[in-house]
């Protein structure tokens, strides 16, 4: 059965991958909680076959087991709760994608990489511009050169058009602030101080913005394709500042608590996102600086437009080559399966910015 099924239909992703499929002339199944935003889009879709969720998604990931779709796209978070619940009810063949970027979540689909190959089954993790952006930068920058001895990656996405954030993105960005600091110092993640080593960095295109570190499945994949001892992991929604870096610690235990997390994930979850016409379009960064021993070092942006829009644009191209067979048995983050020719093929322009040595 060449199914995609994909979760979380209706919201903005979700929608956004299905169209694309379909595009493609892919055979889609859209999943929702809202019965009438489903059949609208299934409509849209022309007539795309339906599964109403249950309350949970134990329903769901039974109906998963029984159908043995081709593929199964997950955008519904957390993560880290409903990764492992989607995945391990794919059975052997059915392969998986999800857009996580939080540190657990995809540490803990990694994790499952024996078992998917034993099964046959092919689990991409991160499958967004959380991962793959400064991913594809990081194994671009160190593709023809020896392992490096520092890396340093820096997310910048720019989110644009009217409506809401949206529960994927609040759920990600409430889960950095809960999971504290965390970066790679001689070869072993290590606890840190979230929102540590705050740097401005001029970006191509002439703005300015300030990262500070937080802990997310980019730091994984920017170890794991580097192979570099000393890592950290960035992104300019974390605050900075002295008062910041009191209050993040503080800010970051309250999260810790369930009801109020749950609490803070609704809040941010419904905050409206304004079109700004005198903003222009948007743009994303990703950025790697790898130094090596011999003091060199390369620095690699990887451009993208709307963050959201990327985000779809990659889970639609990794969808459509899991359909195809173009994965192999395992679990791995996007750039670490398809390269980071990935994010090219997403709409992302590679600019080798500084290269010495």
């Amino acid at each position: 059965m060449n199914e995609i099924w994909i979760l979380g239909a209706t919201g903005r992703i979700g929608r956004s991958i299905a169209a694309g499929l379909v595009e493609r002339h892919r055979s889609v199944v859209l999943v929702g909680r809202d019965e009438t935003r489903l059949r609208a889009l299934a409509r849209e879709l022309g007539d795309a076959p339906t599964v109403l969720a249950e309350s949970s998604l134990d329903g769901v990931a039974r109906r998963i087991t029984e159908r043995a779709p081709a593929v199964v796209v997950n955008t519904v978070g957390p993560f880290g709760t409903t990764g492992p619940l989607i995945a391990d009810s794919c059975p052997a063949g059915t392969h998986y994608l999800d857009l996580a970027n939080e540190l657990p979540a995809v540490t803990g689909m990694l994790d499952r990489h024996d078992a998917a190959v034993a099964s046959g089954r092919c689990l991409v993790t991160g499958a967004g511009f959380g991962v793959l952006g400064t991913e594809s930068a990081t194994l671009r920058a160190c593709a023809d050169r020896p392992t490096p001895v520092r890396v340093r990656v820096d997310a910048l996405a720019d989110y644009r058009g009217s409506g809401t954030v949206g529960a994927v993105l609040a759920e990600t960005m409430i889960d950095v602030f809960a999971s504290g600091g965390f970066s790679y110092r001689s070869g072993r993640l290590t606890p840190d101080r979230l929102g540590a080593g705050a740097e401005q960095l001029a970006l191509p295109d002439g703005r300015t913005a300030t990262t500070a570190a937080a802990p997310s499945g980019e730091l994984i994949a920017a170890q794991r394709g580097s192979g570099a001892p000393d890592v950290v992991a960035a992104s300019k929604e974390i605050p900075t500042g002295r008062l910041a870096g009191l209050a993040l610690p503080i800010v970051g235990a309250l999260l810790r608590i369930p009801p109020l997390r749950r609490g803070a994930i609704r809040l941010l979850a419904g905050v409206t996102i304004k079109e700004d016409a005198a903003a222009g379009d948007p743009t994303t960064w990703a950025r790697a600086r790898v130094e090596w021993d011999d003091g060199s070092n390369r620095v690699v942006w990887l451009r993208a437009d709307d963050g959201m829009d990327f985000t779809a644009a990659i889970a639609t191209e990794v969808a459509d080559r899991l359909v195809t067979g173009a994965g192999r048995p395992g679990a791995y983050t996007p750039g670490a399966l398809f390269g980071p020719g990935l994010a090219e093929q997403a709409g992302g322009t590679f600019l080798i910015e500084d290269r010495v040595g």
